[in-house]
């Protein structure tokens, strides 16, 4: 299933429970859509959420919230069912939302363009906990719920780690000489996977931190802008390059390509809830829901390129990265993208 979106989107993200997927577009909208396996989706809800664009979007309170981040710095919670607004945090940030993650039923975090990140409990409508960790761009987060930690990626190179329990940065793994644009948790919480702005993925042991113990150079010379887990042996990664791949990791191989937005960047990729779908979003202004069971199903036996280097747990440095200062990175292709869009209308002024 296709949907031609009409403009830039920045974020998706699947209803917990219904077949609902909402996108966040360049000029501040928020499009809720229904879809359905034998038919064609519908919209159900369009709101101009931000008066820049909107680059985060995710679901809340059991799916009854949709809540949205944007450059104008502000956290806007809207009612799915009217589209109304509840409630608007004008300067949540210092500087340009960029991420939002659920953490708990009643927290969700926020990262900005300063590399700050707060979280916010639902419930009360304030800010709980707030991190100086990075230098640049809140690129993704992931949450360890079992150990209360938040992982974050950044476009300064590092990984942090941010202690909830104490309310502490934990620590910072070493500059990558690269930008770290996604990341996932793997093999049971044991490896901490981090897609990079040059196409290598670079591997973290739970608690080693500050190097990475392998690197699987033979994925792709383009950045590996989105992660997603599929199980503690693969991952779907999508590319700048257009190109939808899935991943084995440890041991590493690129298992095949499975979809595809041509040759246009891919910002986002996202399970519905019943991982029935996998929804990808890219620069070709198309929502694309593949159905998970075909894409995958001729996966078994196919193993494209399996010669990927694998260094476990030392020597991680020896790897030089050539990289191509010629790609801009996924924060100044935002930034830029924000800069052609024309202005628009500031909808929520008076609240």
């Amino acid at each position: 299933m296709e949907i031609n979106l009409g403009k830039l989107a920045f974020d998706i993200d699947f209803h917990p429970s219904d077949n609902l997927v909402a996108t966040g577009l360049i000029d501040g909208d928020v499009h809720l859509y229904r879809y359905s396996p034998d038919s064609v989706p519908v919209r159900q809800l369009e709101v101009h959420a931000h008066t820049e664009s909107c680059r985060a979007v995710r679901f809340i309170n059991g799916g009854r919230v949709l809540l949205t981040g944007s450059p104008d710095c502000s956290i806007l919670a809207t009612d799915v069912e009217t589209g109304s607004t509840i409630t608007r945090i004008d300067n949540a940030h210092e500087a340009a939302v960029n991420r939002l993650i659920n953490l708990t039923e009643s927290t969700v975090a926020s990262g900005d363009d300063e590399g700050c990140i707060k979280v916010w409990d639902t419930r009360e409508r304030s800010c709980c906990n707030s991190f100086n960790a990075h230098e640049d761009y809140i690129s993704d987060m992931t949450f360890a719920s079992d150990a209360r930690k938040l992982l974050t990626t950044s476009g300064d190179g590092t990984l942090s780690v941010c202690n909830l329990r104490r309310n502490t940065v934990q620590t910072r793994s070493e500059f990558s000489e690269d930008e770290l644009l996604s990341v996932v948790l793997m093999k049971n919480g044991r490896k901490v996977v981090c897609g990079s702005q040059t196409g290598i993925i670079l591997l973290y042991s739970w608690g080693c931190f500050k190097d990475c113990s392998d690197r699987f150079i033979d994925l792709s010379s383009n950045s590996i802008d989105a992660m997603l887990k599929v199980d503690e042996d693969r991952i779907i990664t999508g590319s700048e390059n257009g190109m939808i791949n899935l991943v084995g990791i440890l041991p590493n191989r690129v298992i095949q390509p499975i979809a595809e937005h041509s040759d246009c960047p891919i910002e986002c990729l996202a399970f519905s809830h019943d991982r029935k779908f996998l929804g990808s979003i890219a620069h070709d202004q198309m929502l694309k829901l593949w159905d998970l069971d075909s894409i995958l199903q001729d996966t078994v036996n196919t193993q494209t390129n399996e010669t990927g280097v694998v260094d476990s747990d030392s020597d991680g440095d020896e790897m030089e990265l050539d990289k191509d200062s010629s790609k801009l990175s996924k924060g100044n292709k935002r930034k830029n993208a924000n800069n052609e869009q024309a202005g628009s209308n500031n909808f929520f002024a008076d609240i």
